[in-house]
């Protein structure tokens, strides 16, 4: 039987909660309806510590959501045309967060189609395979969703767990990024074929 994830889920350092993430399904509910996917690929980012990190420079109103409590979305804004979707970590006042890179479409995959702008006959491989993909695939934007408390039966995104746990996991280091380039923080479901690519 599936269960959101608590907070006390999301009260440990980022590396644990990444690789605790994969598998675990992200619920999005839109007009109505709820669309699904599994978690396969993330990345963990260090707060201060970590030169690659939103918080590394320190608090500011753009990314404080990583500096709150646990358990909290934090969807930003690139290269002027994608949003991305990140889970605050670590204890709060301490940043720290997971950015989701790609799930496997479980639930709704006709909206999620619509939503991509692609075709009908489309592979589902196409629609969430990226940060920006499964953001526009599950309606996730920074206006509508940062700082959503993802652990709230009322939220209109969640996480469960429905028991399902991936065969092995692969670490590699994070791509799209120019800092600590070298830290393998990349967490994929070695197995599953919705990754968004496996070097």
């Amino acid at each position: 039987m599936s269960h959101i994830l608590p907070r006390s889920f999301y009260i440990r350092h980022p590396t644990v909660v990444a690789r605790e993430l994969l598998g675990k399904v992200i619920a999005s509910h839109i007009d109505g309806e709820e669309l699904t996917g599994r978690i396969v690929e993330v990345e963990a980012y260090l707060g201060l510590a970590d030169p690659a990190a939103h918080t590394f420079g320190g608090k500011t109103e753009r990314n404080a959501v990583l500096f709150g409590p646990p358990g909290f979305a934090y969807v930003y804004f690139i290269y002027g045309m994608h949003y991305c979707l990140n889970f605050s970590c670590e204890p709060d006042g301490v940043p720290g967060g997971v950015l989701i890179r790609a799930v496997e479409p479980l639930k709704g995959l006709d909206t999620m189609v619509r939503l991509r702008g692609l075709a009908s006959s489309a592979n589902p491989r196409l629609l969430a395979s990226g940060p920006g993909k499964l953001c526009q695939a599950l309606g996730i934007t920074r206006s509508t969703h940062n700082g959503l408390d993802v652990t709230r039966k009322a939220s209109p995104l969640q996480v469960f767990d429905d028991g399902y746990s991936p065969v092995s996991i692969l670490a590699t280091p994070r791509i799209g990024i120019r800092k600590a380039v070298e830290e393998p923080l990349r967490f994929m479901a070695a197995e599953n074929e919705f990754i968004r690519t496996k070097r």
